[in-house]
Protein backbone atom coordinates (compact mmCIF):
# COMPACT_ATOMS: atom_id res chain seq x y z
CA UNK A 1 0.00 0.00 0.00
CA UNK A 2 1.13 3.48 -1.00
CA UNK A 3 -0.33 7.18 -0.06
CA UNK A 4 -0.50 7.43 -4.08
CA UNK A 5 -3.29 4.64 -3.75
CA UNK A 6 -5.09 5.92 -0.66
CA UNK A 7 -6.68 9.44 -3.27
CA UNK A 8 -4.98 12.23 -2.06
CA UNK A 9 -4.30 15.36 -4.14
CA UNK A 10 -0.50 16.04 -5.47
CA UNK A 11 -0.63 19.13 -2.77
CA UNK A 12 -1.08 16.18 0.05
CA UNK A 13 1.35 13.98 -1.29
CA UNK A 14 4.37 16.55 -1.85
CA UNK A 15 3.62 17.67 1.88
CA UNK A 16 4.07 13.49 2.72
CA UNK A 17 6.92 13.23 1.09
CA UNK A 18 8.81 16.20 2.64
CA UNK A 19 7.74 14.92 5.73
CA UNK A 20 9.16 11.36 5.33
CA UNK A 21 6.07 9.11 5.41
CA UNK A 22 6.58 6.74 3.09
CA UNK A 23 4.18 4.12 2.89
CA UNK A 24 0.69 4.54 5.23
CA UNK A 25 0.20 3.03 8.56
CA UNK A 26 -2.65 0.95 9.32
CA UNK A 27 -4.87 3.16 10.37
CA UNK A 28 -4.17 5.92 7.95
CA UNK A 29 -4.56 3.03 5.11
CA UNK A 30 -8.07 2.51 6.72
CA UNK A 31 -9.46 5.70 7.42
CA UNK A 32 -8.12 7.73 5.08
CA UNK A 33 -10.83 6.51 2.29
CA UNK A 34 -13.52 6.88 4.33
CA UNK A 35 -13.07 10.25 5.58
CA UNK A 36 -12.55 11.17 1.68
CA UNK A 37 -16.28 9.89 1.01
CA UNK A 38 -17.58 12.05 3.48
CA UNK A 39 -19.10 9.20 6.09
CA UNK A 40 -18.88 9.31 9.92
CA UNK A 41 -15.93 7.20 11.46
CA UNK A 42 -15.08 5.41 14.54
CA UNK A 43 -11.80 4.59 14.99
CA UNK A 44 -9.81 2.69 17.81
CA UNK A 45 -6.15 3.22 17.38
CA UNK A 46 -3.40 3.33 19.94
CA UNK A 47 -1.17 6.86 20.19
CA UNK A 48 2.03 6.51 17.67
CA UNK A 49 -0.19 4.89 14.99
CA UNK A 50 -0.50 8.13 12.99
CA UNK A 51 -3.76 8.40 13.43
CA UNK A 52 -3.68 12.12 13.20
CA UNK A 53 -2.71 12.15 9.28
CA UNK A 54 -5.51 9.26 9.22
CA UNK A 55 -8.09 12.71 9.78
CA UNK A 56 -6.20 15.15 9.01
CA UNK A 57 -5.01 14.53 5.35
CA UNK A 58 -8.34 13.82 4.08
CA UNK A 59 -10.35 16.25 5.81
CA UNK A 60 -7.99 19.00 4.21
CA UNK A 61 -8.36 17.51 0.98
CA UNK A 62 -12.27 17.41 0.78
CA UNK A 63 -12.43 21.17 2.03
CA UNK A 64 -10.19 22.59 0.01
CA UNK A 65 -12.46 21.05 -2.69
CA UNK A 66 -14.84 23.77 -1.17
CA UNK A 67 -13.00 26.89 -1.50
CA UNK A 68 -15.55 29.79 -0.71
CA UNK A 69 -15.12 33.29 -1.81
CA UNK A 70 -14.75 36.26 0.76
CA UNK A 71 -13.67 35.81 4.63
CA UNK A 72 -12.68 32.81 5.51
CA UNK A 73 -15.19 30.59 8.23
CA UNK A 74 -14.19 27.82 10.43
CA UNK A 75 -15.66 24.69 9.20
CA UNK A 76 -13.62 22.09 10.13
CA UNK A 77 -13.21 22.39 14.44
CA UNK A 78 -10.97 19.29 16.46
CA UNK A 79 -11.62 19.27 19.50
CA UNK A 80 -8.61 17.81 21.98
CA UNK A 81 -8.40 17.18 25.52
CA UNK A 82 -5.03 18.77 26.54
CA UNK A 83 -3.28 22.01 25.21
CA UNK A 84 0.44 19.71 24.33
CA UNK A 85 -1.76 17.46 22.09
CA UNK A 86 -3.26 20.49 20.66
CA UNK A 87 -0.33 22.22 19.76
CA UNK A 88 1.13 19.18 18.15
CA UNK A 89 -2.39 18.46 16.16
CA UNK A 90 -2.01 22.03 14.83
CA UNK A 91 1.52 21.68 14.13
CA UNK A 92 0.48 18.81 11.49
CA UNK A 93 -2.53 20.26 9.84
CA UNK A 94 -0.46 23.13 9.12
CA UNK A 95 2.39 20.83 7.97
CA UNK A 96 -0.10 18.42 5.68
CA UNK A 97 -1.92 22.02 4.10
CA UNK A 98 1.75 23.75 3.63
CA UNK A 99 0.37 23.49 -0.46
CA UNK A 100 -3.71 24.19 0.04
CA UNK A 101 -5.15 26.73 0.08
CA UNK A 102 -6.13 26.69 3.64
CA UNK A 103 -5.46 27.98 6.71
CA UNK A 104 -5.49 26.84 10.42
CA UNK A 105 -4.87 28.10 14.06
CA UNK A 106 -5.08 26.77 17.82
CA UNK A 107 -6.56 27.60 20.64
CA UNK A 108 -6.15 26.35 24.14
CA UNK A 109 -6.28 27.69 28.17
CA UNK A 110 -3.31 28.83 30.21
CA UNK A 111 -2.36 31.67 27.53
CA UNK A 112 -3.48 34.96 26.32
CA UNK A 113 -5.87 34.89 24.31
CA UNK A 114 -5.98 38.26 22.12
CA UNK A 115 -3.23 36.09 19.99
CA UNK A 116 -6.03 33.29 19.64
CA UNK A 117 -8.69 36.07 18.70
CA UNK A 118 -6.68 37.96 15.95
CA UNK A 119 -5.45 34.97 13.81
CA UNK A 120 -9.33 33.83 14.06
CA UNK A 121 -10.15 37.07 12.80
CA UNK A 122 -8.22 36.82 10.38
CA UNK A 123 -10.67 34.39 8.78
CA UNK A 124 -9.23 30.33 9.18
CA UNK A 125 -10.57 27.05 8.04
CA UNK A 126 -9.58 24.66 10.68
CA UNK A 127 -9.70 25.44 14.13
CA UNK A 128 -8.36 22.84 16.52
CA UNK A 129 -8.99 23.45 20.25
CA UNK A 130 -9.27 22.28 23.73
CA UNK A 131 -12.71 22.82 25.26
CA UNK A 132 -12.56 25.33 28.00
CA UNK A 133 -11.16 28.12 25.86
CA UNK A 134 -13.77 27.10 23.02
CA UNK A 135 -16.19 27.32 24.90
CA UNK A 136 -14.91 30.73 26.51
CA UNK A 137 -14.27 32.56 23.40
CA UNK A 138 -17.58 31.37 21.94
CA UNK A 139 -19.59 32.67 24.83
CA UNK A 140 -17.71 36.28 24.38
CA UNK A 141 -18.81 36.00 20.81
CA UNK A 142 -15.36 36.19 19.46
CA UNK A 143 -16.07 32.68 17.72
CA UNK A 144 -18.70 31.67 15.20
CA UNK A 145 -19.33 27.57 15.23
CA UNK A 146 -22.37 27.96 12.75
CA UNK A 147 -20.05 26.95 9.71
CA UNK A 148 -18.87 23.61 10.86
CA UNK A 149 -18.37 20.63 7.88
CA UNK A 150 -16.50 18.53 10.23
CA UNK A 151 -15.74 17.45 13.46
CA UNK A 152 -12.88 15.69 15.19
CA UNK A 153 -13.19 14.61 18.43
CA UNK A 154 -9.09 13.31 19.53
CA UNK A 155 -8.17 11.28 22.47
CA UNK A 156 -12.30 11.14 23.18
CA UNK A 157 -11.45 8.97 25.81
CA UNK A 158 -9.07 11.27 27.51
CA UNK A 159 -11.67 13.72 27.19
CA UNK A 160 -14.33 11.84 29.38
CA UNK A 161 -11.69 11.00 31.76
CA UNK A 162 -10.82 14.57 32.09
CA UNK A 163 -14.70 15.13 33.15
CA UNK A 164 -15.22 16.71 29.11
CA UNK A 165 -18.48 15.22 28.66
CA UNK A 166 -20.64 18.39 29.34
CA UNK A 167 -18.25 20.66 27.66
CA UNK A 168 -18.50 18.63 24.56
CA UNK A 169 -22.30 18.22 24.47
CA UNK A 170 -22.48 21.88 25.03
CA UNK A 171 -20.24 22.37 21.72
CA UNK A 172 -22.45 19.65 19.85
CA UNK A 173 -25.39 22.33 20.47
CA UNK A 174 -23.55 24.75 19.25
CA UNK A 175 -22.91 23.76 15.58
CA UNK A 176 -24.84 22.86 12.40
CA UNK A 177 -26.48 19.36 13.19
CA UNK A 178 -25.61 18.43 9.53
CA UNK A 179 -21.66 17.66 9.66
CA UNK A 180 -19.32 14.71 9.26
CA UNK A 181 -18.28 13.26 12.16
CA UNK A 182 -14.82 11.64 13.24
CA UNK A 183 -14.13 9.90 16.54
CA UNK A 184 -10.90 8.97 17.76
CA UNK A 185 -10.46 6.95 20.50
CA UNK A 186 -7.26 4.80 22.18
CA UNK A 187 -10.01 2.91 23.99
CA UNK A 188 -13.72 2.01 23.42
CA UNK A 189 -15.08 1.76 26.99
CA UNK A 190 -18.77 1.75 27.85
CA UNK A 191 -18.74 5.92 27.99
CA UNK A 192 -17.48 6.55 24.68
CA UNK A 193 -19.73 3.83 22.89
CA UNK A 194 -22.41 6.04 24.04
CA UNK A 195 -20.77 8.98 22.98
CA UNK A 196 -20.32 7.94 19.42
CA UNK A 197 -24.00 6.05 19.37
CA UNK A 198 -25.47 9.78 20.39
CA UNK A 199 -22.80 11.51 17.88
CA UNK A 200 -22.23 9.63 14.68
CA UNK A 201 -24.25 8.47 12.09
CA UNK A 202 -24.07 5.00 9.85
CA UNK A 203 -20.31 4.80 10.64
CA UNK A 204 -17.60 3.31 9.04
CA UNK A 205 -15.99 1.02 12.83
CA UNK A 206 -12.11 0.97 12.05
CA UNK A 207 -9.02 -0.52 14.43
CA UNK A 208 -5.60 -0.32 13.67
CA UNK A 209 -4.81 -2.58 16.66
CA UNK A 210 -6.38 -4.64 18.91
CA UNK A 211 -7.92 -2.60 21.91
CA UNK A 212 -5.37 -1.34 24.81
CA UNK A 213 -2.51 -3.57 23.34
CA UNK A 214 0.77 -1.86 23.26
CA UNK A 215 3.25 -1.23 20.03
CA UNK A 216 5.16 -4.67 19.59
CA UNK A 217 8.39 -2.95 18.94
CA UNK A 218 8.24 -0.91 22.41
CA UNK A 219 10.58 -3.39 25.04
CA UNK A 220 8.49 -3.42 28.34
CA UNK A 221 10.61 -4.45 31.21
CA UNK A 222 9.49 -4.30 35.62
CA UNK A 223 12.12 -3.61 38.16
CA UNK A 224 11.24 -4.92 41.38
CA UNK A 225 12.31 -2.37 44.22
CA UNK A 226 11.63 -0.80 47.27
CA UNK A 227 10.10 2.35 47.31
CA UNK A 228 12.49 4.60 49.40
CA UNK A 229 15.36 2.90 46.07
CA UNK A 230 13.55 4.07 43.49
CA UNK A 231 15.39 7.45 42.97
CA UNK A 232 18.33 5.74 43.03
CA UNK A 233 17.90 3.38 40.94
CA UNK A 234 16.28 5.36 38.07
CA UNK A 235 19.56 7.82 38.61
CA UNK A 236 21.30 4.60 38.23
CA UNK A 237 19.38 3.50 35.37
CA UNK A 238 20.11 6.27 33.30
CA UNK A 239 23.87 7.47 34.12
CA UNK A 240 25.25 3.65 33.40
CA UNK A 241 23.02 3.67 30.14
CA UNK A 242 23.93 6.79 29.51
CA UNK A 243 20.32 7.44 28.27
CA UNK A 244 20.27 11.39 26.79
CA UNK A 245 16.22 11.77 26.58
CA UNK A 246 14.37 9.98 28.93
CA UNK A 247 10.63 10.27 29.75
CA UNK A 248 9.69 9.75 32.95
CA UNK A 249 5.93 9.14 34.75
CA UNK A 250 4.71 10.17 38.09
CA UNK A 251 1.25 9.68 39.44
CA UNK A 252 1.14 13.38 41.55
CA UNK A 253 2.33 16.68 40.92
CA UNK A 254 3.95 17.01 43.66
CA UNK A 255 5.90 14.10 43.38
CA UNK A 256 7.22 15.56 39.43
CA UNK A 257 8.60 18.38 41.25
CA UNK A 258 10.20 16.61 44.09
CA UNK A 259 11.55 13.82 41.70
CA UNK A 260 13.04 16.46 39.05
CA UNK A 261 14.61 18.40 42.03
CA UNK A 262 16.46 15.32 43.28
CA UNK A 263 17.67 14.34 39.65
CA UNK A 264 18.98 18.22 38.96
CA UNK A 265 20.68 17.42 42.55
CA UNK A 266 22.68 14.79 41.37
CA UNK A 267 23.89 16.06 37.96
CA UNK A 268 21.39 15.01 35.41
CA UNK A 269 19.66 17.62 34.10
CA UNK A 270 15.71 17.31 34.50
CA UNK A 271 12.48 19.33 34.32
CA UNK A 272 8.98 18.75 35.54
CA UNK A 273 5.88 19.27 33.65
CA UNK A 274 2.15 18.99 35.21
CA UNK A 275 -1.20 20.90 35.42
CA UNK A 276 0.32 23.29 37.66
CA UNK A 277 2.73 24.58 35.82
CA UNK A 278 2.38 27.72 33.10
CA UNK A 279 1.28 27.05 29.86
CA UNK A 280 4.47 28.63 29.51
CA UNK A 281 6.71 27.07 31.53
CA UNK A 282 5.44 23.66 30.29
CA UNK A 283 6.44 24.66 26.98
CA UNK A 284 9.84 25.73 27.61
CA UNK A 285 10.53 22.28 29.34
CA UNK A 286 9.05 19.97 26.35
CA UNK A 287 11.25 21.95 24.08
CA UNK A 288 14.65 21.90 26.23
CA UNK A 289 13.25 17.95 26.69
CA UNK A 290 13.12 17.90 22.46
CA UNK A 291 16.29 20.14 21.95
CA UNK A 292 18.11 17.82 24.46
CA UNK A 293 18.88 20.90 26.45
CA UNK A 294 17.74 18.56 29.40
CA UNK A 295 18.11 14.79 29.28
CA UNK A 296 14.54 13.74 31.90
CA UNK A 297 11.13 15.53 31.32
CA UNK A 298 9.23 13.99 34.44
CA UNK A 299 5.59 14.35 33.81
CA UNK A 300 2.22 13.52 35.51
CA UNK A 301 -0.63 11.95 32.94
CA UNK A 302 -1.46 15.08 31.25
CA UNK A 303 1.53 14.29 29.04
CA UNK A 304 0.65 10.71 28.62
CA UNK A 305 -0.66 12.18 25.36
CA UNK A 306 -0.21 14.66 22.90
CA UNK A 307 3.47 14.73 23.32
CA UNK A 308 5.09 13.48 19.61
CA UNK A 309 8.69 13.38 20.60
CA UNK A 310 10.39 11.85 17.66
CA UNK A 311 12.27 8.42 18.37
CA UNK A 312 12.13 8.36 21.92
CA UNK A 313 13.99 6.00 23.61
CA UNK A 314 12.64 5.28 27.36
CA UNK A 315 9.43 5.92 29.02
CA UNK A 316 9.48 4.93 32.47
CA UNK A 317 7.32 4.77 34.84
CA UNK A 318 8.41 5.94 37.94
CA UNK A 319 5.06 4.99 39.68
CA UNK A 320 2.68 3.00 37.79
CA UNK A 321 -0.82 4.57 36.71
CA UNK A 322 -3.81 3.35 38.93
CA UNK A 323 -5.67 3.84 36.06
CA UNK A 324 -4.50 0.80 33.61
CA UNK A 325 -5.48 2.27 30.55
CA UNK A 326 -3.32 5.46 31.16
CA UNK A 327 -0.25 2.60 31.09
CA UNK A 328 -1.07 2.57 27.33
CA UNK A 329 -0.48 5.70 27.01
CA UNK A 330 2.12 6.46 28.42
CA UNK A 331 4.42 3.91 26.68
CA UNK A 332 2.82 4.81 23.22
CA UNK A 333 5.48 7.87 24.22
CA UNK A 334 7.90 5.24 22.64
CA UNK A 335 7.98 3.17 19.66
CA UNK A 336 6.31 5.44 17.11
CA UNK A 337 6.56 5.72 14.01
CA UNK A 338 7.71 2.05 13.51
CA UNK A 339 10.82 2.63 15.76
CA UNK A 340 12.04 0.75 18.61
CA UNK A 341 11.53 1.64 22.40
CA UNK A 342 12.04 1.03 25.70
CA UNK A 343 9.78 0.79 28.59
CA UNK A 344 10.75 0.34 32.40
CA UNK A 345 8.26 0.21 35.14
CA UNK A 346 9.91 0.24 39.10
CA UNK A 347 7.06 -1.38 41.11
CA UNK A 348 7.21 -1.72 44.82
CA UNK A 349 5.17 -3.90 46.37
CA UNK A 350 2.37 -1.44 46.57
CA UNK A 351 1.78 -1.19 43.51
CA UNK A 352 1.34 -4.92 42.43
CA UNK A 353 -2.14 -4.91 42.39
CA UNK A 354 -1.97 -1.97 39.61
CA UNK A 355 0.63 -4.17 37.26
CA UNK A 356 -1.94 -6.90 37.56
CA UNK A 357 -4.66 -4.90 35.88
CA UNK A 358 -1.70 -3.60 33.57
CA UNK A 359 -1.28 -6.81 32.69
CA UNK A 360 -4.85 -8.11 32.20
CA UNK A 361 -5.16 -4.93 30.14
CA UNK A 362 -2.55 -5.59 27.69
CA UNK A 363 -2.78 -9.41 27.93
CA UNK A 364 0.52 -10.13 28.84
CA UNK A 365 2.38 -10.99 31.05
CA UNK A 366 5.43 -8.06 31.31
CA UNK A 367 8.97 -10.04 32.29
CA UNK A 368 10.29 -9.15 35.78
CA UNK A 369 14.06 -8.76 37.60
CA UNK A 370 15.88 -7.33 39.60
CA UNK A 371 18.60 -5.03 39.62
CA UNK A 372 21.80 -6.23 42.08
CA UNK A 373 22.34 -4.16 44.92
CA UNK A 374 18.24 -3.04 44.99
CA UNK A 375 16.63 -6.39 46.57
CA UNK A 376 13.19 -5.28 47.95
CA UNK A 377 12.41 -6.26 51.43
CA UNK A 378 8.74 -8.00 49.93
CA UNK A 379 8.13 -9.06 46.52
CA UNK A 380 4.64 -11.11 45.55
CA UNK A 381 6.72 -13.14 43.35
CA UNK A 382 10.11 -14.39 42.50
CA UNK A 383 11.35 -12.48 39.43
CA UNK A 384 14.93 -12.64 38.06
CA UNK A 385 17.70 -11.00 39.17
CA UNK A 386 19.96 -8.84 36.94
CA UNK A 387 22.56 -6.25 37.14
CA UNK A 388 20.53 -3.49 35.30
CA UNK A 389 19.90 -2.49 31.68
CA UNK A 390 21.64 0.62 32.21
CA UNK A 391 24.85 0.30 29.90
CA UNK A 392 27.68 -1.48 31.52
CA UNK A 393 27.28 -3.41 34.83
CA UNK A 394 28.57 -2.43 37.94
CA UNK A 395 31.79 -4.64 38.62
CA UNK A 396 30.59 -7.43 41.42
CA UNK A 397 33.43 -5.92 44.51
CA UNK A 398 31.71 -2.31 43.79
CA UNK A 399 29.24 -1.03 45.92
CA UNK A 400 26.44 1.86 45.67
CA UNK A 401 28.00 3.61 48.35
CA UNK A 402 29.36 3.38 52.01
CA UNK A 403 25.36 3.10 53.17
CA UNK A 404 24.16 1.13 50.78
CA UNK A 405 22.38 -2.15 51.06
CA UNK A 406 24.53 -4.57 49.37
CA UNK A 407 24.28 -8.41 49.50
CA UNK A 408 26.70 -8.44 51.91
CA UNK A 409 25.69 -6.05 54.28
CA UNK A 410 23.13 -8.13 56.42
CA UNK A 411 20.68 -5.06 56.09
CA UNK A 412 19.10 -6.25 52.42
CA UNK A 413 18.41 -10.20 52.93
CA UNK A 414 17.75 -11.92 49.65
CA UNK A 415 14.57 -12.56 49.20
CA UNK A 416 14.58 -15.53 47.07
CA UNK A 417 16.88 -18.05 45.42
CA UNK A 418 16.79 -16.38 42.33
CA UNK A 419 19.91 -17.60 39.76
CA UNK A 420 22.13 -14.31 39.29
CA UNK A 421 21.98 -13.43 35.93
CA UNK A 422 24.54 -11.67 33.59
CA UNK A 423 24.16 -8.77 32.29
CA UNK A 424 22.81 -9.00 28.86
CA UNK A 425 20.21 -7.06 27.95
CA UNK A 426 21.61 -3.58 27.19
CA UNK A 427 19.72 -0.79 26.31
CA UNK A 428 19.29 0.44 23.04
CA UNK A 429 21.39 3.13 21.67
CA UNK A 430 20.32 6.03 19.52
Amino acid sequence: MSFNNLGLSDALLKAISEKGYKTPSPIQSKAIPVVLQGKDLLASAQTGTGKTAGFALPMLQNLSAKQYTGRRKVRALILTPTRELAAQVFEDVKYYGRYLNLKSAVIFGGVNQNPQVNAIRSGIDVLVATPGRLIDLNSQNLLSLSNIEVLVLDEADRMLDMGFLRDIKRILSLIPAKRQNLLFSATFSKEIRELANGLLHNPVSVEATPENTTVEKIDQLVYRVDKGDKNTLLAKLIDEGNWQQVLVFTRTKHGANKLSEKLVKGGITSAAIHGNKSQGARTKALADFKSGKIRVLVATDIAARGLDIPLLPHVINYELPNIAEDYVHRIGRTGRAGAEGQAISLVCIDEVDYLSDIQKLIGIRIPSEIVEGFEPNNIPSEPKKNKGRGGNPRNNNSSRNSNSRNSNSGKRPRTDGAKKKSFNRSSRSR
